[in-house]
């Protein structure tokens, strides 16, 4: 029996990031099914979020980050340019070039079945420091073929009908909060979530429980 779960993801979060090897090796290796929900981050949901929090939220952060990366093996350095623009007077509340663009190819990627290939290969691409304008030239079309998309026939359907992919988005942050967290990455299996990319042993653990299998 197919197993399967929900993925809350915004291509600004470093644990997203982060996550993303695991479940797709998870889906590989087992009868697993993801389906995939990107969601805007904070930063443009709720910036008030960022302007409340303790000096120390964001120093015990950017600790964090850098340590789980390394203890993962993973390649990081903050992405060049952010996917989140950030100006001195109006912090986060400013025309934002790159995340909703990026968010739809999500949803779009998803919709052609090949969601956790694209997170995955576009999240490398943004977050591992191995290019620099990872927004220009081909390097969003390279992770697009990585993951078994035409990018020209993605990037055509999602610039035809933003609203119809922002809708989208917006129905998957309301399913979000509906099912426990505003966080991400999330996970949602058999109505449980798991929130944080340190929660996917416990999630595996809650599909062992309801018969998870090896692909043959």
């Amino acid at each position: 029996m197919t197993l399967s779960y929900d993925l809350y993801w915004s291509f600004r979060s470093p644990y997203s990031y982060m996550v993303m090897p695991r479940l797709a090796a998870l889906e590989r290796d087992y009868d697993v099914a993801c389906n995939v929900r990107p969601v805007y981050p904070l930063a443009v949901r709720t910036p008030e979020f960022f302007e409340q929090q303790d000096p120390l939220w964001l120093s015990y952060f950017m600790t964090d980050v850098f340590r789980e990366a390394a203890f993962r093996g993973l390649p990081f350095r903050w992405p060049r340019p952010d996917p989140v623009q950030r100006s001195p007077d109006a912090g986060y509340r400013m025309a934002q070039p790159y995340i909703h663009r990026l968010t739809h190819l999500g949803v779009a990627a998803a919709e052609r079945g090949r969601g956790v290939a694209f997170l995955t290969e576009a999240s490398r691409t943004i977050w591992s420091g191995e290019v620099d304008n990872w927004h220009v030239g081909d390097h969003l079309a390279g992770a697009a073929e990585r993951a078994g998309l035409d990018f020209a026939e993605l990037a055509a359907a999602v610039d035809a009908d933003p609203a119809r992919f922002a809708a989208i988005v917006e129905e998957n942050q309301l399913a979000q909060r509906a099912a426990g967290h505003w966080g991400v990455p999330m996970m949602v299996f058999d109505g449980e979530p798991f929130f944080g990319q340190d929660r996917f042993d416990q999630l595996k653990w809650r599909m062992e429980g309801q018969g998870l299998q090896r692909r043959a």
